[in-house]
């Protein structure tokens, strides 16, 4: 099984961060980690996601020759889900998308905590494109850029770990860790908030990994 995780934007420490993640949820697994060089080095919102597009669909090719069985954009706005969906030879799928899905799956409410106000509007665009917003209690910006929540200093989880809690505080079942960044934070955010998280980059591996047993089913 050989999954892609395909970084949007070109800041590699996410990429590793990513991979990290899957291939500790699924060892058995061949986990790619690919950076977009040709992108901007955070996407925070729909401009960064225009730019990184192009060096996205210029790995499709690259992603067919290495016998990829499913591609997963390690980027919480789903940059280009659709673009690259009609294009690849594989299954397409966005850790945003996989989080939503898995919340709905879970049965509960659920709430977003992201980085700038800037993705807002376009997570936003995507759970009601997706049909996802009859669930959802909102997003919600914590207005902490992507490359300090990459990082995790003390004052950022704590940040998030307030957001996060207001959130539970307001009825959410879960809380979806709306950023590829927060991936590394999971645990010691669940720690400090005692709250449900979704994180993305876990959900997009466990239902590729799904994908690739449907696609490989010979009943």
């Amino acid at each position: 099984m050989k999954l892609l995780f395909l970084n949007p934007n070109s800041t590699v420490a996410m990429t590793e961060s990513v991979v990290t993640t899957a291939r500790a949820v699924l060892p058995e697994a061949e986990i790619l980690g690919w950076t977009n060089s040709d992108g901007p080095p955070a996407i925070q919102g729909p401009e960064d996601g225009d730019a990184a597009l192009p060096g996205l669909l210029a790995l499709l090719p690259k992603a067919r020759e290495a016998g990829v069985e499913v591609i997963v954009i390690a980027c919480f706005d789903d940059t280009g889900l659709e673009e690259l969906r009609a294009k690849a030879h594989c299954p397409v799928i966005g850790i945003g998308q996989a989080a939503y899905h898995m919340a709905l799956l879970m049965g509960q409410s659920y709430g977003v905590v992201t980085t700038m106000a800037g993705s807002v509007p376009v997570i936003e665009g995507n759970i009601e494109r997706l049909g996802f917003e009859g669930a959802c209690l909102g997003v919600v910006p914590s207005n902490i850029p992507v490359l300090d929540v990459e990082e995790g200093r003390p004052d950022v989880l704590e940040k998030l770990s307030d957001e996060i809690r207001t959130m539970g505080a307001r009825g959410a079942g879960s809380v979806i860790l709306g950023c590829a960044g927060m991936t590394t934070h999971h645990a010691a955010l669940s720690l400090s908030t005692g709250v449900t998280l979704i994180d993305g980059v876990r959900a997009a591996t466990v239902l590729a990994e799904a994908l690739v047993r449907m696609g490989r089913s010979s009943v």
